[in-house]
């Protein structure tokens, strides 16, 4: 079960992110639920502690690198997406966390880019889980749907 909430890690990762697709961690849950292995709440409650701690982990990155972070070899790579994704934290504020954590290809970003804007940690954490809690539901509408289908 430790898969669950390593895959929802990894795939809000910043850097490993880019590497680790969505799709691994609905076929995994799928499998799980489908096989029986696990209950629908345990793999939502999994993925969401997983996403939640991934996200986390990136905007404090990005507080502790701070404006530095542009300066980076991985930013230097990466500089066309990082300035669409900071453009859109400025022009939306907390509202970028919640459609961040929806678009795969920002997803590991966000983060990020929200803590080296230095949003305050506690309006981050609250639109984070918020963002994480509505990632989940529809996580677990793919994972019930997929089932009716092979059922």
């Amino acid at each position: 079960m430790i898969i669950i909430p390593l895959i929802a890690f990894l795939e809000s990762c910043v850097g490993i992110g880019f590497f680790v697709s969505g799709v691994i961690l609905l076929s995994a849950c799928t499998i799980l639920y489908v096989e029986q292995i696990a209950t629908l709440s345990q793999i939502l409650t999994l993925a969401f502690c997983g996403a939640v701690v991934g996200d986390h982990s990136g905007y404090y990155l990005g507080r502790w690198l701070g404006p530095q972070f542009y300066g980076t070899r991985f930013a230097q790579n990466r500089i066309e997406i990082l300035k669409k994704t900071e453009l859109q934290i400025i022009k939306y504020g907390s509202f970028a966390i919640l459609f961040g954590r929806l678009i795969t290809a920002i997803r590991s970003i966000v983060p990020l880019l929200t803590g080296v804007s230095g949003m305050t940690r506690l309006r981050y954490s609250a639109f984070d889980v918020l963002a994480c809690g509505i990632w989940t539901v529809g996580l677990g509408l793919l994972i019930v749907g997929i089932d009716r289908i092979w059922s």
